[in-house]
């Protein structure tokens, strides 16, 4: 029997639309994902599924049995805010100061709720099991790491994954389908540059610290241009500098912050290599010392070949006059990629922007929103290539 899902989707519109809306309202940080989970567990067991909460704290699985043998299909969501201000004026703004889905993951989790309820209405055409993942504090803070280490990936452990991700730096209509890396991996660090603190009008009696900080940003941004290959990606950036209280005192040391990002493992290695080695050298020799710390968020997402061919596919059979682009790569992060190192999968991006009706501010914009013309979109595709990826 052939589903047609996209039509389906289409026809649960308000529904998934309702949801996406009352999620924007009461956006959650991660790991406090209380309400949302609350939610997503009630709407599956309304679907008859076994759901399973508190899973890294905030997170749900329910697993959706067809009652005949076969493979078992993951599809990934998740549910996290930002500590971000609100400013779209819209109708379903967020009522919670501080907080805002800026990113989309209201709407990842209205897409979920929506394939769950087409493939549920469908269960006795399936073959073998889809287990829906919903996850809690994909921003930064380990939701997928923490979810394995619990054993999200067992009982039963999945033989295929999917996740998708509405993206604002494209129209609706637009999809990045990208077989091997497709987002690259994350590392924060924090240098402090230590001197000798003194009076700003006696600079030969300290060891200046901010001055030998602007040496180390200065030599950083060597390792990129002079270290990688010119065929090969990597980025570092330093995103914060704090020393000094007063305008006549040198202070004692210097903080930085920032990020790393790279696609292939060996790119990474000597990324990070030369990044203790310049930092070090650099503050060195201007009589400082350097404290190094570097702290892994997440690796590449790495899609496979032949389950993002099979995505490609069903693109292309859906929508024959899309904009598909299978080279698309961000240095934006994903803890998909967690899930994607041992299970088989494809993360892929589906536009979401709209610059005639003014949805096209950028991911974690106080103004991010999104064309929510992507909701039956994004659900008829997965529910789609989940089906075929059983068969």
């Amino acid at each position: 029997m052939k589903i047609d899902f996209l039509k389906e989707a289409s026809g649960l519109f308000e529904y998934s639309q309702k949801i996406r809306r009352d999620l924007h309202m009461h956006p959650e940080l991660g790991f406090k994902e209380v309400r949302t989970a609350e939610f997503v567990a009630h709407e599956l067991r309304q679907m008859g599924m076994v759901v399973t909460t508190g899973i890294a704290e905030t997170g749900v699985v329910a697993i959706l049995e067809s009652g005949k043998p076969g493979q078992v299909c993951m599809l990934r969501f998740d549910m996290d805010a930002l500590p971000i201000n609100e400013e779209t004026g819209a109708e379903y703004a967020s009522r919670n100061p501080g907080i805002m889905h800026a990113c989309g993951h209201d709407a990842h989790v209205a897409i979920g709720i929506t394939v769950a309820r087409l493939l549920s209405n469908h269960h006795t055409h399936l073959k073998g099991t889809i287990k829906f993942v919903f996850q809690p504090a994909e921003e930064g803070l380990g939701g997928a790491e923490r979810m394995v280490k619990e054993g999200v990936l067992e009982n039963p452990r999945p033989d295929f994954s999917l996740g998708i991700h509405v993206w604002n730096e494209s129209p609706v209509g637009w999809f990045g389908i990208t077989p091997g890396p497709i987002m690259a991996a994350s590392e924060i660090f924090r240098v402090v540059v230590r001197g000798r603190g003194g009076h700003g009008a006696l600079p030969s009696r300290a060891i200046d610290p901010i001055v030998a900080s602007a040496q180390v940003i200065s030599a950083i941004q060597t390792i990129v241009s002079r270290n990688v290959h010119p065929q090969k990606t990597a980025v570092i950036s330093v995103t914060a500098i704090h020393g000094g209280q007063a305008h006549n005192v040198i202070p004692q040391e210097v903080e930085l912050k920032g990020t790393i990002r790279t696609f292939d493992t060996d790119i990474r290695e000597l990324v990070l290599d030369r990044f203790q080695h310049v930092v070090d050298e650099a503050a060195r020799m201007m009589g400082c010392q350097a404290i190094i710390e570097i702290k892994s968020l997440t690796p590449a997402v790495v899609n496979n070949d032949q389950v993002t061919a099979m995505v490609l596919n069903t693109v292309k059979h859906m929508w024959p006059h899309s904009t598909i682009d299978t080279n698309y790569q961000t240095m934006g992060s994903e803890d998909m990629a967690f899930y994607l190192q041992e299970i088989p999968g494809c993360f892929l991006f589906i536009g979401s922007a709209n610059q005639q009706l003014g949805l096209n501010a950028a991911h974690h914009h106080p103004r991010f929103d999104i064309d929510e013309k992507v909701l039956p979109m994004a659900a008829g595709l997965l529910a789609s290539t989940a089906i075929q990826l059983l068969d």
